[in-house]
């Protein structure tokens, strides 16, 4: 054991705390000790690099004194809790800065999100783009300022008085909605304060100056429509300079890409709000949904699913024996189809995932152990609720297909199906151009269904499932699905953004709820383990996610126009549907070009529009029977006898699911 000298040496052995070290060793220090200083008994470096402390795991202010034993962390710029740090505290450096510039502007509520943080303003008149630099021009002054941070303990009575006399009135209402047993703490930067729980950075010199105002927008007080309208100001914040400049990058990158603006220009789709959250498929994009579509389904056929249809209305009855009724309710669509002579409603709910449904199949006929594994796979057409607010272009709408699936088996066979599982996703993502995987294991959540000890069960076969298969996993508590833990894949696109597509989850709990049951090999009834799983989760969002990531260039397999045969001469006209005819008696999807323009623009157009190759003919190709192959974004073109080409090209387009047997209901 490593013990320093206590801060106060007058102090006897009860007036000194225990503190643990990430290493693990332990100093001993004077009662009320701060985090700053335990920091500067250990190194001048790690004394000027510290920017909070973590204390038993929760990040604390560097000045709170410390009156118990604690397992104690010093936080710095290279710690993963100092983002958020500096995300916090730019928002109270931006509300100064607002403040400052436009006295009688109130301000409301103000925390770090993913990549930034805001701030709501209530302000008669409407923020600009000048004001944005005006206001980023005032923070960099107050970093360079470099104010400490101080914590002040009110009066819950003296603080609403205070901000009610100086008419910060949602300041007020934030404090009298507090709970009676909540601490009413003030932080102060220099000469302005604000309420806050904290913690905070020592100075807002700390803050550095890699930060950057991004937007304006609307936002109702807390969120309630029926309350007043603010204005929300974004901004985003990183530990350096290169972080900032990277990030920027990516937003500029991420706006080229945007599906919805690709969606347009490609010719895929449309959304429009007569049908608000559900998509409008144009022929080109509805190419694309079935290529994956077919993809996917040999995939599911290689590996022995069986596909099943289910309808999309139920009684009530059958989602409140599952769970979902309370569970998840809110977020159905509900149909009252009738009122009995009592007043009582008889209510049907459109269908929000495929679970329930494929348990009545598995409970029509007798099941034996034999029958298992039964893996039930489905297309599941599936409408949730989702508030308006939420709803983004097709990566969150509420008409939705799942590539959706329900493995019943018996607890041995677990393991197995498992890692069959794992495989078949894994390489489905490597197909369809993923390298970068994080795998994470959702844990129970406070509100589900199920005892302890089924859960204990649940999350630990997981686990075992995924050690066994030597995939690194980190562990989410709390968020899983109400019936079960649940593995999720977040897969990294082309500009480094993370997504959460496939998962597994392990059910003891529906297969009870709605008694499913198999015959065991001792002839008494059983019930079957559920595992349910996707590889893609969401069709539209997993295709939003795809025009994303290639930026609408597909793979040749999956472009929904693989080749435009393009005329250099009238003259050559004829040659060319002869060219288009011959790629599509090969399978390929192919479009003809005849318009009397010059080839450079046609070339320009089709590029434009993603298409991957481009057969130029012209006289000479015409006399010769052969084309001119021109590959999007490569100048050079080559030249090759037609059958050749189309041979070649019919090789680049094949699927990588192969030409595998298919059933004959596919």
């Amino acid at each position: 054991m490593q013990t320093a000298e206590p801060v106060a040496q007058s102090r006897g052995a009860h007036d000194q705390v225990a503190i643990t070290l990430p290493d693990g060793s332990v100093r001993t220090y004077g009662r009320g000790v701060t985090g700053a200083e335990i920091a500067a008994s250990i190194g001048k470096s790690l004394a000027k690099a510290a920017m909070a402390v973590k204390i038993d795991g929760v990040v604390r202010d560097l000045a709170l004194p410390i009156e118990a034993d604690a397992r104690l962390e010093i936080v710095t710029d290279r710690s993963e809790e100092s983002l958020e740090l500096i995300r916090h505290d730019a928002a109270h450096v931006m509300a100064e800065a607002v403040q400052t510039l436009y006295p009688g502007t109130q301000v409301t509520i103000g925390p770090a999100i993913a990549n930034g943080f805001y701030y709501d303003f209530a302000r008669d008149e409407p923020f600009t783009p000048d004001d944005l630099a005006k206001i980023e021009a005032k923070m960099h002054e107050i970093v360079n300022a470099d104010a400490p941070f101080t914590r002040e303990v009110w009066d819950r009575t003296d603080a609403i008085e205070h901000f009610k006399s100086i008419g910060e009135k949602y300041k007020a209402q934030i404090i009298e909605d507090l709970p009676g047993t909540e601490t009413i703490t003030i932080y102060r930067q220099g000469k302005w304060y604000d309420l806050c729980r904290g913690p905070h950075l020592p100075s807002t010199g700390r803050v550095g100056h890699a930060f950057k105002l991004t937007k304006v927008a609307g936002a109702y007080w807390r969120g309630d429509h029926r309350n007043e309208m603010l204005q929300r100001i974004y901004g985003t914040a990183w530990r350096t300079e290169k972080e900032l400049a990277e990030y920027l990058h990516q937003i500029e990158e991420a706006e080229k890409r945007d599906h919805r603006r690709l969606g347009r220009e490609m010719d895929l789709f449309h959304l429009q709000e007569e049908a608000a959250g559900s998509v409008f498929w144009h022929p080109k994009g509805w190419t694309l949904y079935r290529t994956l579509e077919t993809y996917i389904r040999t995939k599911l056929f290689q590996a022995g699913y069986v596909e099943v249809r289910t309808p999309q209305l139920y009684d009530s009855s059958l989602f409140k024996a599952s769970g979902h009724w309370d569970m998840y309710g809110d977020n159905m669509f509900k149909i009252r189809e009738s009122v009995d002579a009592e007043g009582r409603e008889k209510l049907l709910g459109v269908k929000p995932m495929n679970c329930p449904a494929h348990v009545q199949i598995f409970r029509q006929g007798l099941k034996s152990y034999r029958d298992l594994p039964l893996r039930m796979a489905e297309f599941g057409n599936c409408h949730r609720n989702e508030p308006s607010g939420a709803l983004h272009g097709i990566l969150r709408v509420r008409n939705f297909t799942q590539d959706d699936a329900h493995i019943f088996c018996t607890e041995e066979q677990v393991p197995d199906e498992a890692a069959a599982y794992f495989k078949l996703q894994l390489g489905v993502y490597q197909d369809l151009g993923f390298e970068k995987i994080a795998v994470k294991l959702a844990l129970r959540p406070d509100v589900r269904a199920g005892e302890d000890h089924v859960w204990d069960k649940a999350e630990e076969g997981l686990r075992q499932a995924l050690r066994a298969n030597g995939l690194e996993f980190e562990e989410l508590p709390g968020e899983g699905a109400f019936y079960g833990p649940k593995v999720e894949f977040h897969l990294t696109d082309a500009i480094g953004r993370s997504w959460q597509c496939g998962t597994l989850q392990l059910d003891f709990v529906l297969p009870e709820r709605l008694d499913a049951s198999y015959i065991g090999q001792d002839g008494a009834r059983h019930r079957p383990v559920m595992l349910h799983r996707a590889i893609l989760g969401s069709f539209e969002r997993f295709i939003g996610m795809l025009i994303e990531h290639y930026a609408g260039k597909f793979p040749l397999w999956l472009a929904p126009v693989q080749v435009v045969v393009a005329t250099i001469v009238s003259e050559a006209d004829p040659y060319a549907e002869r060219v288009a005819a011959a790629c599509r008696a090969a399978g390929l999807r192919v479009e003809v070009d005849t318009r009397n323009e010059k080839i450079n623009l046609k070339v320009r157009e089709h590029s434009l529009a993603k298409v991957p190759v481009m057969l130029v003919v012209g006289a000479r190709e015409a006399e010769g029977g052969t084309v001119a192959i021109r590959r999007m974004g490569v100048q050079q073109q080559e030249v090759l006898a037609l059958g050749d080409a189309v041979a070649r090209l019919v090789e680049e387009a094949r699927s990588p699911a192969g030409d595998g047997a298919m059933s004959p209901a596919f």
